[in-house]
């Protein structure tokens, strides 16, 4: 039995007979409409979330099988005191498969180590958002390698940044720009891994600067659940924002991406550019989900 609890679970190899999978689907979804009839998927959330949690449940039902759980703790047993132990224990006679989102990091491992089923991690490094972030480049750009990808805004706080950073240096002549703030710079144990591998990259703070060199630009919102300053907050939180005057340097094939929700840092008006990718992005987070499903119950190649 294998479970998911970080992005870097799955070789290169596995990871591209995942993605070769979620891209079939993607073409012949009438393929996979019962590959999981009878099996449940138990959805487990103690924190708000709309995209992982419906991302799971819809990938799921469209592959022919059924969906439980509880989106918040209150709406648990953990509001009784229960050990997420105990509560896996439970939900694996229930269900085949969980998806998992506790703000305690490292919750989801622990019930990983007392599951009767698969478990995935949604939470903490969150890899099915990195599996979608790297689907999407793969599916739009037909590379992993060679490019420069620039992330941008809370680069401190932000987990989706710091494992898509991760899952990308396995890969060859990948170059990072990192945009921020000071406040809000990308971690010394990220940038150490990178002068370890010996791998480029440069910290800037003015995105028009370093637009004309991106293939990929991450967008990013500064999150106000992680400050325990509101004054911060307020401060940074419109410290970048993405409008058609800042795409003018942009290259026509560079896309954007981003893990959702947005506030306002990409302003509605550039929804329309064929550079915007972050709906496509959620639409290939089904796809992701629905073959890691499949492979994590034994039904893919992984």
């Amino acid at each position: 039995m294998r479970h998911l609890m970080s992005p870097l679970d799955f070789s290169v190899e596995e990871l591209d007979k995942l993605f070769d999978l979620a891209e079939d689907i993607e073409a012949s979804p009438e393929k996979y409409a019962h590959a999981c009839d009878g099996k449940v998927l138990a959805t487990c959330f103690y924190e708000p979330s709309t995209r992982t949690r419906l991302s799971f449940e819809s990938a799921m039902i469209h592959l022919g099988g059924k969906v439980l759980g509880f989106s918040d703790a209150a709406n648990s047993s953990a509001s009784k005191g229960e050990s997420v132990s105990d509560t896996i224990r439970v939900i694996s006679c229930f269900a085949d498969i969980c998806a998992m989102r506790h703000p305690k990091e490292g919750a989801p491992m622990v019930a990983a180590e007392k599951s009767g089923i698969p478990v995935i991690n949604a939470g903490d490094q969150h890899p099915p958002q990195t599996l979608t972030d790297l689907l999407t480049i793969r599916s739009l750009k037909h590379r992993l390698d060679n490019m420069t990808i620039g992330l941008c805004g809370d680069l401190k706080f932000g987990r989706t940044v710091h494992s898509l950073i991760r899952a990308l240096v396995r890969y060859e002549n990948v170059r990072f720009i990192f945009i921020s703030p000071e406040e809000l710079r990308v971690p010394d144990y990220i940038t150490d891994m990178l002068k370890e591998k010996n791998i480029p990259y440069e910290e800037v703070i003015r995105l028009e600067n370093v637009m004309p060199s991106l293939d990929i630009l991450y967008m990013t919102r500064v999150q106000k659940e992680r400050f325990f300053n509101e004054e911060d907050y307020v401060r940074l939180k419109d410290f970048y924002i993405l409008d058609k005057a800042k795409m003018e340097y942009a290259r026509p094939d560079m896309l954007i991406l981003h893990p959702l929700p947005r506030v306002n840092e990409i302003s509605v008006e550039i929804d329309d550019d064929p550079r915007a990718a972050y709906f496509k992005q959620v639409q290939y987070g089904v796809y992701v989900r629905m073959a890691l499903i499949l492979t994590l119950l034994g039904k893919g190649e992984v």
